[in-house]
């Protein structure tokens, strides 16, 4: 008779480690802990990285608005509830972590170096490498997102075009993809995660978001490339 074994988990602030600083608040690092067949194994929190990044930070009336650590455990919690679920059936340590590996990432975050090695190709095609450089170097830590915008402002409205139109044919979908999530979701929690993005639903509502925005588009062979490109993430 086979015996089952049950998959535990839980997420805790690993006090073995030095503390760090959470946008100004002094914690312990967040970890996770899966125990399957009398085994565990311990990891970083993705969440607890991911939003820790000083871009998450927003300074307003002389307040900072950060996300909260309780929001991140509860964001960790869903994401393993599902890996589990996911793997049930054929469960090992080795392969929720490589799921769960897959799955946390937030597309937003992982298409960002690309749009900025974009732009600095783009600026210094065009004769301006200084302003190239100053955008790549100075979005460091910032919404790139919000710079794109910003550009719009500055730059001739023909220049302006061809750098978002030709952004979807050479560079990484970032700027559709953050665009596309700062309408569907409040800030701090601006994320589109590897596992939201596996929902139908969701590929369904970007494309509808794409076909407003950006009408000179495809939605569906947008999505397809996406869907490529986060296979050389799967492995």
């Amino acid at each position: 008779m086979t015996r089952a074994y049950k998959v535990t988990y839980k997420t805790y602030f690993n006090e073995r480690l030095k503390t760090v600083s959470f946008h100004g608040k002094v914690t312990h690092p967040l970890y996770v802990q899966v125990t399957f067949d009398r085994k565990t194994m311990f990891f970083k929190s993705y969440y607890f990285e991911l939003f820790s990044k000083p871009r998450y930070l927003l300074l307003a009336a002389g307040k900072k608005k950060s996300p909260s650590i309780e929001s991140i455990i509860a964001m960790e919690n869903e994401l393993i509830e599902f890996v589990i679920n996911k793997t049930i059936d054929d469960f090992s340590l080795d392969r929720f972590k490589k799921l769960y590996l897959y799955y946390c990432r937030d597309l937003c975050d992982i298409t960002e170096d690309g749009i900025r090695y974009y732009l600095l190709t783009f600026f210094s095609d065009k004769g301006m490498p200084a302003l190239a450089t100053a955008i790549t170097d100075g979005s460091k830590g910032k919404i790139l997102f919000d710079i794109v915008q910003d550009l719009k402002l500055s730059l001739k409205p023909d220049l302006y075009s061809k750098l978002i139109d030709n952004s979807f044919h050479y560079a990484s979908p970032y700027i559709p993809l953050y665009g596309f999530i700062i309408e569907q979701k409040k800030w701090p929690l601006l994320s589109l995660t590897v596992r939201e993005w596996a929902d139908l639903k969701t590929k369904m509502t970007f494309e509808q978001y794409i076909e407003q925005k950006y009408p000179k588009q495809d939605p569906k062979s947008l999505v397809e490339r996406i869907e490529m490109w986060l296979k050389s993430f799967k492995g």
